[in-house]
């Protein structure tokens, strides 16, 4: 049994979590993920590992409520334990020294955006990260991305914080300016992270994407997270989660990731959440 430590509320659908998991804690990189299941009756969920901390033993998730069992999730609270909690799976990122980078997060796709960021700086990179969110209530880990970045930009579609608009016009007005960028990391909305590819695409700058389409077991058995890499299948949990942007194929990814919407909102009526 896993037990949850800490619990914060990050906004009104956003949640982080701290997970006593020693031996998942021992192993973790960033960019990786877990699965975690929550009891006997539970579907299992992969989450990306937000934070690790391998002289506490523990785990930082962060995640919003957007179906059964992440809303079920978000019921629990400290002292509760999780039935399942496996990983770390996955790929690590990519850390190397391509000297400026370009770390951009979207929503919640900032989380797992930190400990990419923090290993990047420790690797030597000159680190520029720009977080985007539709407002500023949605707006995370601020300080602790900006404790690892040499420039942080900041953007809301409505404006309430920083530039009004999205991460990818930050993004474009970088390149505009002649910055010599080595890589750029995007972690967000598939359709975010398509545009980031698409403004990249033309310069020829080396552009990550992390995936999150839809996964059952984690370990490449069962091909539900596959996706289509350079006219490749991939699978996201054993290939990834991190691709090559220029390569993928984000409109098929986006349709197959609304392949089970309906049944998704029936299971949260059923369950009352």
């Amino acid at each position: 049994m896993y037990e949850i430590l800490e619990k914060q509320k990050l906004s009104e659908t956003v949640k982080m979590m701290k997970i006593k998991a020693p031996l998942v804690a021992r192993k973790a990189k960033a960019g990786q993920f877990i699965i975690l299941r929550i009891d006997e009756s539970g579907e299992r969920i992969p989450l990306t590992i937000a934070d690790y901390d391998r002289d506490k033993g523990t785990i930082t998730v962060i995640f919003m409520e957007v179906g059964k069992t992440t809303k079920q999730l978000g019921t629990l609270n400290v002292g509760d334990k999780l039935l399942n909690f496996a990983g770390p799976l996955g790929q690590p990122s990519e850390i190397e020294n391509y000297g400026t980078v370009v770390c951009i997060g979207g929503g919640v796709g900032i989380a797992p955006l930190y400990p990419i960021v923090r290993e990047l700086k420790k690797a030597g990179n000159y680190v520029i990260s720009i977080l985007g969110a539709r407002n500023v209530k949605l707006l995370m880990l601020e300080k602790e991305i900006e404790e690892f970045s040499d420039e942080i930009h900041i953007c809301t579609d409505d404006g309430s914080k920083g530039q009004k608009g999205f991460v990818s016009e930050v993004l474009q007005g970088l390149i505009d300016e002649g910055r010599k960028i080595g890589m750029v990391m995007a972690i967000g909305p598939v359709i975010m992270m398509k545009v980031v590819a698409n403004v990249t695409r033309p310069y020829k700058i080396k552009t990550l994407v992390s995936l999150n389409p839809i996964m059952v077991d984690g370990t490449g058995m069962c091909g539900g997270c596959r996706v289509s890499v350079g006219n490749e299948t991939k699978f996201a949990c054993v290939d990834g989660p991190e691709f090559d942007g220029h390569l993928v194929d984000f409109d098929n990814l986006m349709l197959r990731n609304r392949r089970f919407v309906y049944q998704e909102d029936e299971a949260c009526k059923c369950a009352g959440v």
